[in-house]
């Protein structure tokens, strides 16, 4: 296998390619192993769903409601332009940098290896806790299609002890079915996420229309009721949970045809079209639900709303077009992570590196990270077997990493910018590629300033959110802890690793005579 060696100043792409995509790659000092076969619409699935609407607001909608009552709705533009912010930078990336493991690659171009490596640590930990929990969110749904899908006790809410247990249970089941497509042809993984997705558009523009239509009041409410500004800050979770993953169409740049004209137009579509759905879905949501003050928004969330609304038989059916959505949002995430592994493998930058950066010549697929992120997000999930409240814990964590890792892209692509603004770059038909101009400063810094508010915003341990019964300290500072955790796990294992390096190189240079 061709890989370039981690080194503190990653090569930088050339200003001119030719027009073959594996010449392209071959620039980067890698190889093509995995099949390039997706095009433009598999791209923008590849984004869409990662973000996956229909999941998550439906996951995160009675938290977010509950918090910030019918004035949360406005996160959710607020939040969509921030991150459009981030997305316009990673889209200017992309047609510079058209390799998987985005982040890692990014940051690590940008400034140097070992920041770099940080980053795609950060990113691959937060990738992995994102998939246990998307694959969480079918607790939301499956139990109210069919009471059979309770496995565990009665209780079906996800905070409550059987909830969050039978979320755990059909999370691991879920899990299964992802990572065996993901071992399949990639031509099967991108047909299933094109399939998936093309439902998910076409059922929540469907739920919009029949909420709108079942309207109780104007959308003046979102301005005269809900919570104050500290509230609000807690609401915007449900947005910023949303609003992440649109850098997959980066991940899967190496099996993307043309992916220097592609990839940059499909990250910024994606997130536009995602953050435009959601923010129509909650709103509609808020006008058509039966009451505001009744509670039931703070618990049971969308599913209340729609089989209240539009009946149990069409709720049912719209909601078993949201547990399609589930999975697929789950097999993307798990997708992007496997190519994240492999990626970083492949410089020999992770333990166990050489297994994790083989590809299989016939399916095209990086068959052990495949295995590795789903038993990982497996055990992960049985965290919610101990203690209901480790749902919301491990939302929170995961988009705290992803915000994080976000940052250490858009922070390193500033300081380059101060120095020198990018160079020309042009696409595989020798067109421009996208570029920000002369708004790259102003963007790339509010993009960068965006993101450290959320994160502190996201990781701020609030007592009230995380540890309401005030028994489980842990969960007040899990954020923290798991993201300090993983510091220092990565920090020991490249000390590790150095120390051996060094090891190794000492016998040679002892037997070898100066000259």
């Amino acid at each position: 296998m061709t890989a370039t060696a981690p080194s503190d100043a990653r090569s930088q792409p050339p200003d001119q390619h030719g027009t073959e995509d594996t010449a392209g790659l071959a620039d980067f000092g890698y190889r093509q192993e995995l099949h390039r076969s997706l095009g433009r619409y598999a791209s923008f699935a590849a984004g869409f769903s990662f973000i996956s609407v229909l999941t998550t607001v439906f996951q995160f909608f009675a938290f977010g409601y509950s918090f910030g009552g019918p004035r949360f709705f406005w996160t959710w533009p607020a939040v969509l332009i921030g991150q459009l912010l981030v997305a316009a930078c990673f889209a200017e990336l992309a047609a510079r940098y058209p390799i998987s493991g985005a982040i890692y690659q990014w940051s690590s171009r940008l400034s140097n290896a070992v920041f770099g490596w940080y980053a795609g640590w950060i990113m691959v930990l937060g990738q992995i806790v994102v998939v246990a929990a998307a694959a969480l969110a079918l607790q939301v749904v499956l139990p109210a299609v069919w009471s059979g899908f309770q496995l565990i006790g009665t209780d079906t809410s996800p905070v409550s002890s059987d909830g969050a247990a039978n979320a755990a249970l059909l999370g691991i089941v879920l899990l299964v079915l992802t990572t065996v497509v993901n071992l399949l042809d990639n031509k099967v993984m991108s047909l299933v996420n094109r399939i998936g997705v093309t439902a998910e558009i076409a059922g929540a523009v469907l739920i919009i229309v029949l909420l709108f239509t079942h309207a109780d009041r104007s959308p003046a409410v979102t301005v005269h009721t809900g919570g104050g500004g500290s509230a609000l800050l807690v609401g915007s979770f449900a947005a910023a949970y949303v609003m992440i993953g649109f850098d997959s169409a980066g991940e899967m740049s190496e099996e993307t045809r043309h992916p220097r004209r592609v990839a940059p137009r499909t990250i910024l579509t994606a997130l536009t079209a995602a953050g435009l759905l959601a923010s129509l879905l909650v709103l509609a949501a808020l006008l058509a639900a039966p009451s505001l003050t009744d509670g039931r928004l703070g618990t049971d969330g969308l599913s209340y709303v729609l089989t209240s609304r539009l009946g149990s038989g069409v709720g049912r059916a719209l909601l078993c077009d949201v547990a399609v959505a589930v999975a697929v949002a789950t097999l993307a995430i798990q997708t992007s992570a496997t190519r994240m592994l492999f990626s970083m493998a492949r410089d020999r930058a992770l333990p166990f590196s050489p297994t994790l950066s083989r590809v299989s010549p016939r399916t095209g697929q990086p068959y052990a990270p495949a295995l590795a992120v789903g038993v990982l997000s497996a055990a992960l999930l049985l965290i919610a077997f101990a203690s209901p409240e480790a749902w919301l814990a491990i939302g929170t964590t995961c988009i705290v990493m992803l915000y994080l890792a976000y940052s250490m892209v858009t922070g390193p692509l500033l300081l380059r910018r101060l120095r020198a603004p990018l160079p020309p770059a042009t696409d595989e038909s020798g067109a421009p590629v996208f570029s920000l101009g002369r708004w790259g400063v102003p963007v790339n810094a509010a993009a960068l300033l965006y993101g450290l508010v959320m994160t502190v915003n996201l990781a701020w341990p609030r007592a009230a959110v995380y540890d309401p019964s005030g028994t489980h300290w842990y969960f007040q500072w899990f954020t923290l802890l798991f993201l300090g955790a993983a510091l220092v796990a990565g920090f020991s294992w490249r000390a590790l690793r150095g120390r051996s390096a060094s090891q190794e190189a000492a016998p040679s240079a002892v037997a070898s005579p100066t000259p």
